[in-house]
């Protein structure tokens, strides 16, 4: 075991973090009650506390790598809640994904397992792939009858509407005079199964004099690979944005608070790359979520009414990851007739948490199921959640509840009073 100089100092090579990083826990527990596992589970190293003890002692060397210890990191969800609630400003987040880079390493899973983790790794980064896989089932959602499996399928129930996946053109001009230049994350997943949330992000922006420019080399965020372990790969696809992206751009916007959390870590990620940290950090420096950047403009103050009651899902990587929380109901409350309940629990994870629903679907579905019925208890007609994950997971959670209520971006709803106010369809091409 190392003693206490040589983890300070540093002088002893890390296994998978820097020995410091722990010390900023005093054991205090009062992540203990923000942690979704725990106050499901109750056990403590299915809590912040307890995993921190089980990744000190990995990086000590003092506790082998077990099935056990790779469990109950596995059921971490990653969401940061323990650090909105840590008073000593532990980074959990930045332990957790080295973490996971280690285990991934040195344990070796079931066959089943591996398959799993592979399959989320090697096709949901890359959307064209995905638009194949997804071919038979966009034909079915075309007839008609993908709505039905949805109702006896847990996994369908997951997939938005598949009908429309037309791409962003590389730029859409700013109506009337331009003030600012923006980029557009398009996101893999949220390409093809959120392409109308990109679009009607790109719509408010221009109606707000905004040009939108969305690169087409732009890659996946790197979220996924991070969280599956995959470092390299992670900071590889942070490489290939960071050389997509024009250098003049005023803002790098995003529509998943998931893609938004780890594009604002570029600049730790490649602290380390010679070639990449300071190109990194001014990428970083950059990144807004589309809520909060539009927070702080003086939008055009929306006309179209919108009579619905509506309530607002915080998304983790939005909320704990980004500290972002009253941007985007800023912007529901300008919607005119539109009513915003809070949600009892607003900023618990729904149970997407990226691929978490697929790696870990029992506790998925178990925090599936108490978001659901905490919308359900307020009454509305629609929820507003700024994940395309937390949609997808929602929105299937409510089906199997058998709730009947829309799940929509904000942007979405803020696009949608534009079009009422100037008497034009929901949806249409830009």
């Amino acid at each position: 075991m190392r003693d206490g100089s040589a983890s300070v100092t540093g002088s002893a090579a890390a296994r998978f973090v820097a020995y410091d990083k722990f010390l900023d826990c005093v054991h205090c527990g009062l992540c203990l009650q923000a942690c979704p596992t725990y106050v499901e589970l109750g056990t403590e190293m299915d809590s912040p506390r307890g995993r921190i003890y089980l990744m000190k002692g990995l990086e000590e060397g003092t506790l082998p790598m077990t099935a056990d210890v790779a469990r109950h990191l596995d059921l971490c969800l990653g969401c940061r809640a323990c650090e909105t609630a840590c008073p000593s400003g532990v980074h959990y987040g930045e332990l957790i994904e080295a973490a996971r880079s280690y285990v991934e390493a040195q344990h070796r899973r079931p066959l089943l397992d591996r398959l799993r983790r592979r399959m989320v790794t090697l096709v949901f980064p890359r959307p064209q792939l995905l638009r194949v896989l997804l071919l038979p089932l966009r034909l079915l959602d075309l007839m008609g009858i993908l709505g039905a499996i949805r109702r006896v399928s847990s996994v369908a129930a997951i997939l938005p509407q598949l009908a429309s996946w037309e791409p962003l053109p590389p730029v859409v001009p700013a109506h009337g005079a331009e003030h600012q230049r923006v980029g557009l994350l398009a996101g893999c997943v949220a390409q093809v199964l959120f392409a109308e949330t990109n679009r009607a992000a790109a719509r408010v922006l221009a109606r707000n004099g905004c040009s939108v420019i969305t690169p087409v080399r732009q890659s996946c965020c790197g979220a996924l690979y991070l969280h599956a372990g995959a470092r390299r790969q992670a900071l590889e696809c942070a490489r290939r944005n960071i050389d997509a992206f024009p250098s003049d751009l005023s803002a790098i916007l995003v529509t998943a608070a998931g893609c938004g959390a780890i594009l604002k870590e570029y600049g730790t990620l490649l602290a380390d790359d010679p070639a990449y940290a300071a190109r990194a950090r001014a990428f970083s420096a950059k990144v807004r979520d589309i809520t909060e950047f539009l927070a702080a403009l003086p939008i055009a103050p929306p006309r179209g009414a919108l009579r619905r009651r509506v309530t607002y899902h915080d998304a983790c990587h939005l909320a704990h990851g980004q500290g972002v929380r009253d941007a985007p109901r800023q912007l529901l409350r300008q919607i005119p007739a539109l009513e915003l309940i809070e949600l009892p629990e607003s900023d618990t994870c729904c149970g997407s948490a990226g691929s978490y629903s697929l790696t870990e679907p029992e506790m998925a579905r178990r925090l599936g199921t108490r978001k659901a019925a905490n919308i359900a208890a307020t009454g509305a007609t629609w929820v507003a959640a700024a994940n395309p994950g937390c949609v997808m997971q929602i929105q299937a959670s409510l089906r199997r509840a058998g709730v009947d209520v829309a799940v929509v971006h904000p942007v979405e709803l803020l696009d949608r009073a534009y079009r009422e106010e100037a008497g034009l369809p929901h949806v249409t091409a830009l």
